[in-house]
């Protein structure tokens, strides 16, 4: 997340500054701190942000700090620059070239940093430090040379890439989503590693952009968590853009040269210019110094428990430095937990949340609640009821019927255990679902629903009605007949 102010030899330079500038100011002075706050949050990414600026908006007295940019991840190297690219390329339907691609990203990074900027918290009533923090005890930490005292200190330094221990990959420099929105100039080709969500969700941006892309996944199909029938419907959109895809294909080994890299696995060699890793991530923990408070880790994460506490009941914790479940809208919603339960009675938990997820490849992935894969492993029988985009007439209507509804209940009832969703703007459609499964809304209540023709959310009666049809037995239907014979 480089910026040189006398650069402007690249598309977006203009923009970039206007970022750097609002979320991590030159010549920012922190303010002198207050003799004691009521929380200090550590890091200014979605999970501290929110605990700031809501508990701000209570009247507590916060402190917010942050060492590298205001915003975290999703605004600076994640969700805010990927899916703006995605959505450059999928509007330009392959015709768009990389440098007005990554003009809009940083166009777009730059206007809604100005939702998360010193400036705008500050105005709010948040004390923002900019440096690196540290634990002196648990209701103090240091940033610089300046101590802060707080009530309850909340950990929200969120996470990073995680470069695997391949052998000659880290010689080799490999981008990461922390670079790869600072390239300046398109490469040649790329090969990434890993098609998980960022994996897939970067093929398919780079190869629409004229790249030439090589994947590589050491699981049999892209998207490994995701139902089977999902990954193939991607497999084929991303093999059909151009993508050259090697399954069930573990990297042995980088190699690299003046000329590029070479990835080598058990049955191919690959070269390529750059080489983009998309294996994992892991919590940003060191440096901060857990060991003095006595906040214990477990497999790389602070631990916490479902009122996020840590192993320390003064200091809680939110978002991806204490979650596997590493979403923007998870950490906003632990936010929210620890926004009650260290200003106030510790009640609220995180063990009723309904946490979706979506990878925004083109057609998108969503899903909510569990896999046929997950019920199968914890021996619960379930029902599947599925219908086709290509079955809806709002589908046909705008020439676009790939992909799929299918949603999970308990066997013989309209309990919704999970579902999926594959196709366009599959983000926007799992929200009822979600709304449906956090408020026991069974599949027949949602038939009671009445919406509007044609739309896309039409799937949920197609589905209410399919579910309604199971409940016509042979006993029920043998009681209709001699009721209509009596009633005629």
């Amino acid at each position: 997340m480089s910026f040189e102010p006398n650069d402007a030899a690249y598309p977006g330079a203009y923009d970039d500054a206007i970022w750097r500038e609002l979320t991590f100011p030159a010549g920012y002075a922190n303010p002198e701190p207050r003799a004691r706050y009521h929380i200090v949050v550590l890091g200014a990414g979605t999970a501290g942000l929110i605990t700031a600026i809501g508990a701000a908006g209570l009247g507590a007295r916060v402190a917010l700090i942050e060492h590298k940019a205001m915003g975290g991840d999703c605004l600076n190297i994640g969700c805010v620059p990927s899916k703006a690219l995605l959505e450059f390329t999928r509007r330009s339907g392959g015709a768009g070239s990389f440098d007005a691609g990554f003009e809009w990203l940083r166009k777009v990074r730059a206007d809604i940093s100005r939702v998360d900027s010193v400036e705008r918290y500050t105005r709010s009533g948040v004390d923002v430090f900019l440096g690196s923090a540290e634990f002196v005890d648990d209701t103090t930490v240091e940033v610089g040379e300046q101590r802060l005292s707080a009530r309850r200190i909340v950990l929200a330094t969120g996470a990073r890439a995680a470069v695997p221990p391949i052998p000659g990959l880290a010689a080799c420099e490999p981008l990461t989503n922390e670079t790869l929105f600072d390239l300046r100039e398109p490469p040649a080709s790329l090969a990434i590693l890993g098609a998980g969500a960022v994996g897939c969700e970067m093929a398919q941006a780079f190869v629409r952009l004229g790249i030439e892309v090589q994947l590589f996944e050491m699981a049999e199909r892209v998207l490994p968590l995701e139902e089977e029938e999902a990954s193939a419907v991607v497999a084929q959109a991303l093999a059909r853009d151009g993508v050259a895809l090697h399954l069930n294909a573990p990297v042995l080994r980088i190699s690299g040269d003046q000329f590029g890299v070479t990835v080598h696995s058990a049955d191919v060699r690959v070269s390529a210019d750059k080489i983009l890793v998309a294996a994992g991530r892991r919590a940003n923990i060191e440096g901060l110094k857990l060991n003095v408070v006595g906040v214990d880790t477990v497999a790389g994460l602070v631990k916490v428990d479902g009122r996020l506490r840590t192993s320390n009941p003064r200091i809680y914790a939110a978002g991806d430095v204490c979650s596997r479940t590493q979403f923007t809208h998870n950490a906003d919603a632990q936010a929210r937990i620890v926004i009650q339960n260290a200003l106030f009675a510790p009640t609220a938990s995180t063990d009723r949340l309904i946490i979706p997820h979506c990878t925004y490849t083109d057609p998108e992935v969503a899903h909510v609640g569990r896999s046929k894969m997950e019920l199968r492993r914890e021996l619960v029988e379930f029902d599947v009821y599925r219908v086709e985009f290509g079955d809806l007439d709002r589908s046909r209507t705008q020439g676009d019927t790939e992909g799929f509804v299918e949603i999970l209940t308990a066997k013989g009832g309209d309990k919704i255990l999970g579902a999926t969703i594959v196709g366009h703007d599959a983000g926007e459609q799992i929200a009822g679902l979600c709304i449906a499964m956090s408020h026991h809304i069974g599949l027949g209540g949602l038939g009671k629903v009445v919406l509007p023709y044609p739309t896309r959310a039409e799937y949920l009666r197609r589905l209410a009605d399919s579910y309604r049809r199971t409940r016509l037995t042979p006993r029920t239907k043998r009681i209709m007949a001699r009721w209509f014979r009596w009633s005629a």
